[in-house]
């Protein structure tokens, strides 16, 4: 039976969906398969914002149909009966995973004002302790006014955490721990103590006083509407503007209905201009504004009314480029401010940022490994894609490294670096002019603070590094004059941080080839004592296991001598991130079955690495499946220690190696993580141009835990 948690709260507009989203991260950590679940469903279309959300963060492949219990209108209906179907459908999503979070109701009107009852009795009926939410902030709004609130302080939320746990125990359901959310940044310490208090004063016996008790301070970004969000309240038409900033978060709310002279002193950062459509001269007076640089960046420019823009102004606005987004809506000036300010925040997975900050928060309020054992799940042998992306983080924590980024310019690469500066992977240096990345990232809503942002022409920098170049490439004739030409190259920069230690290691690519990223190295890093070659693996992440597939990207046809540092690289590569080595040194023959000059190379390599590692387990020549799989290996080689359990799989050259792994990553659904260089010095690591921002991060965390072992 799986192990689950029903999330809940005393009222509406809590943030679960944060807490939600924080409990699935950290049970994704200990095992493969966490599930979600609704009961009830706010949309009896079928359709749910929030869950769809969750369920992204999730390897199960449950679809949201699957895991919603009933909505609105059956539990209105016949309460007994759809507590029978929530059941039902409860023990059908319970049966294919290992943890299910269940995420209670929204509290609408529709629920009645016992909705809380409604929880703690569906928990009760599902076997599901409850872990319940409170609300740090109060709604003072009435009607459509909810953006409305303020503080609660310690004391009133003791008085709503009593009714509360007194509510879940009139239904007997059980509870496993109190999280307040949005609570007041400078009480947070305060509101613990304060709610811990009440609830052991609740139970003379002193069970309670063993539920531990959480707070996460208010994060006022993650309630704040994004321009995405605005656009849906308005029911708007996007008209013009950079559909990549529709995920900024809102902020302010300026009405721009004075004189231009007026308007631009009263701009606000991060916020919606609302400006009437028939006054161009404000439209074009704050998009100069923005352009300029001098003033706060909005977030977006919403025109008012019934109005066209004239076809002379359209004109104007064609020459100007991507600018911010430009919503046209027909309402007036009032309803219109009333819409944005009270447009929902909220988690989705159109905002990663967004969900990046929330799990930030989450772990670094919340007590990760008591809220497991609280749940009592146990680790699971199985690696997911998702477990591996974890232990990736949690090791590239331990010791934070730090990280230079060349390619400041590139979206994703600003995208991955907010990401990686939330989770805490590393610290990171991004080159680039530094302003023009401030601009983007805010844009973007990017958080860069924590970042060093250095321009490759910096003169002090760019002095030092042309000297140590051309003493490195004095032997080439490069002059000093030469360097300081080459040195403001950002790939060249970039390494030359790495081997001067003002970082620790480098990842590039993205907007680069991979010999443009890695010719630097060759030059400037350069191998190891002992290593003849810099090869490359893959991390391949597939359904419940992490392979090791080298060398896929650089070597085109290895020698036996290369081949054998390749598969020794290899196995230390595999060891750095907790992979068992068993080397399986491929071929197209197993044993002694087949001959050839190809054959004879491979069985050549697994000789030198026998000698030159004696400790190592490695088999070869051996095919892969016989290396892969243990009924083949019984037929073709009985009595290896790596047939049928081989970890490390080094293949015979580069056309064999990128064919198979992209084999494998497209057909199996693997995850291929890498190229991960191995054999330099320092870590150097290269993306592929159409790297996806995950990969950015994962190849981060990677060049950090290489960078860990460095300095082991």
């Amino acid at each position: 039976m799986a192990k689950s948690i029903l999330i809940t709260s005393v009222e509406g507009h809590s943030g679960k969906s944060l807490i939600a989203l924080g409990v699935i991260d950290a049970l994704s950590r200990a095992t493969a398969r966490v599930g979600v679940f609704r009961p009830v469903s706010r949309n009896d279309d079928g359709t749910d914002d929030v869950l769809e959300m969750l369920l992204a963060r999730t390897d199960v492949g449950l679809d949201l149909a699957e895991c919603i219990g009933v909505g609105y209108d059956a539990l209105r209906a016949d309460q007994e009966q759809a507590l029978g179907r929530i059941l039902e459908r409860y023990r059908a999503v319970e049966a294919q995973c290992d943890a299910v979070v269940i995420l209670g109701s929204d509290y609408t009107d529709v629920a009645g004002p016992a909705e809380l009852g409604v929880n703690a009795r569906i928990a009760a009926n599902l076997g599901a302790p409850v872990l319940l939410v409170l609300n740090g902030r109060e709604h003072l709004g009435h009607g459509d006014q909810l953006g409305i609130t303020e503080a609660r302080t310690p004391a009133q939320l003791a008085q709503i955490a009593r009714l509360g746990v007194s509510e879940l125990a009139q239904e007997r359901a059980a509870l496993a721990a109190v999280v307040v959310n949005r609570a007041d940044p400078s009480a947070v310490d305060a509101i613990v103590d304060r709610v811990s208090t009440e609830l052991s004063e609740l139970d003379p016996i002193g069970a309670a006083a063993t539920v531990p008790v959480w707070a996460i301070p208010e994060e006022r970004t993650l309630v704040a509407p994004s321009v995405r969000g605005v656009l849906q309240a308005l029911d708007g038409r996007m008209v013009r503007g950079d559909t990549a900033l529709l995920d900024r978060e809102v902020l302010d709310v300026v009405i721009a209905g004075m004189s231009m002279v007026n308007v631009l002193p009263r701009l606000l950062e991060s916020s919606v201009v609302v400006i009437p459509a028939d006054r161009e001269d404000v439209l074009l007076a704050t998009l100069l504004a923005q352009a300029s640089g001098t003033f706060p960046s909005i977030a977006a420019i919403v025109l008012n009314g019934p109005f066209a823009l004239p076809e002379q102004i359209e004109r104007l606005l064609d020459g100007l480029g991507p600018t911010v987004p430009i919503i046209a809506t027909d309402h007036g000036t009032y309803d219109t401010t009333v819409r944005v300010m009270n447009a929902p925040g909220r988690l989705s997975v159109d905002a990663p940022h967004r969900v990046d900050r929330a799990l930030a928060l989450f772990e670094q309020h919340v007590d990760v490994p008591r809220l497991i054992e609280l749940l009592g799940v146990a680790h699971s042998d199985v690696v997911t894609p998702l477990m591996f992306q974890y232990e990736l983080f949690d090791r590239a924590r331990t010791e934070r490294r730090t990280i230079v980024l060349p390619e400041g310019s590139d979206d994703r690469v600003l995208r991955a670096a907010g990401t990686v500066l939330q989770r805490g992977i590393a610290d990171l240096v991004i080159l680039g002019d530094p302003a023009a990345i401030r601009s983007r990232a805010q844009e973007l809503g990017v958080d860069l603070t924590a970042a060093r942002l250095v321009s490759p022409t910096d003169p002090t920098l760019v002095k030092r590094f042309a000297a140590e170049y051309a003493r490195l490439r004095a032997h080439k004739g490069v002059t000093l004059a030469q360097a300081a030409d080459t040195v403001t190259d950002v790939s060249y920069f970039g390494t030359l941080m790495v081997h001067l230690g003002l970082a620790d290691g480098m990842v590039s690519g993205a907007a680069h080839t991979t010999a443009h990223t890695i010719r630097p190295a060759f030059e400037i890093i350069k191998t190891r004592p002992g290593v003849s070659v810099v090869s490359s693996v893959f991390l391949m992440s597939l359904a419940d296991r992490v392979l090791v597939y080298g060398d896929c990207a650089v070597i085109p046809d290895p020698t036996s001598e290369q081949l054998a540092d390749i598969a020794i690289s290899s196995a230390a590569t595999a060891s750095a991130f907790g992979i068992e080595p068993r080397v399986a040194m491929l071929s197209y023959s197993t044993g002694d079955s087949g001959t050839g000059a190809d054959v004879d190379k491979v069985r050549r390599a697994t000789e030198l690495v026998r000698e030159r590692a004696p400790e190592l387990p490695v088999e070869g020549p051996i095919q892969y499946d016989a290396a892969a799989d243990a009924a083949v290996a019984r037929a073709k080689l009985p009595g290896s220690s790596v047939a049928g359990r081989a970890t490390v799989f080094v293949f015979p050259d580069l056309n064999t190696g990128n064919n198979t792994y992209k084999a494998v990553q497209r057909s199996a659904g693997a995850v291929a993580m890498g190229p991960v260089l191995q054999g330099l010095n320092k870590p150097i690591n290269d993306l592929s141009r159409g790297a996806l921002v995950e990969d950015i991060v994962n190849t981060i965390a990677i060049t950090a835990i290489q960078a860990q072992e460095e300095r082991a």
